[in-house]
């Protein structure tokens, strides 16, 4: 049975959260649902703590991703993935480092950064990635580092600064086809 207002803790990991279906690639971290998301197992159908689900479009109303996305080598088909698995108007609510950060290269498993360009593929370029659909920026937050709150400087600058912003807090909203 399809829980009401399901959310997808992607990447659950040190994170795991009760109110959540929390989705990790290791075994190790006990998720509810273990998942590469890069290879979702469509129209099969899991048994976790919640009940049993069955994978299909627009299952989910928010997708969490907190410091999870720069690990993942193939991008795009996570990201196609999520916005497949949420339904129209639901939002996929992003963690991760900045791209002149500390956090961005520091942990030798992280693959990419990000910066405020990160999403245009995902929203206004969607038509380069052969989506029909997209996701709609609903809204971005630069999380300053202690450097970056010290400085008086326009945020342009703040932004171009190296180890100025720590990380960024992204909400992506699927859009209407």
């Amino acid at each position: 049975m399809q829980k009401p207002g399901l959310t997808l803790n992607l990447g659950s990991g040190k994170d795991w959260l009760e109110d959540c279906l929390n989705a990790d690639i290791q075994a190790s971290k006990d998720p509810d649902w273990l998942l590469d998301i890069t290879k979702v197992p469509w129209g099969s159908t899991i048994r976790t703590r919640l009940g049993e689900l069955e994978i299909k479009p627009g299952m989910f109303e928010t997708i969490l991703a907190n410091d999870v996305l720069e690990h993942i080598p193939d991008l795009v088909t996570a990201m196609t993935n999520c916005k497949q698995l949420l339904q129209v108007g639901g939002q996929m609510r992003i963690h991760v480092p900045y791209d002149l950060s500390y956090g961005a290269w520091q942990d030798p498993t992280h693959v990419r950064a990000f910066n405020e360009k990160s999403w245009l593929y995902y929203t206004d370029w969607h038509w380069y990635l052969g989506w029909p659909d997209r996701f709609e920026m609903t809204h971005m937050e630069m999380r300053l580092s202690q450097v970056g709150q010290a400085l008086k400087l326009p945020q342009e600058e703040i932004l171009r600064t190296p180890r100025a912003v720590d990380s960024m807090y992204v909400i992506l909203t699927k859009a209407q086809p």
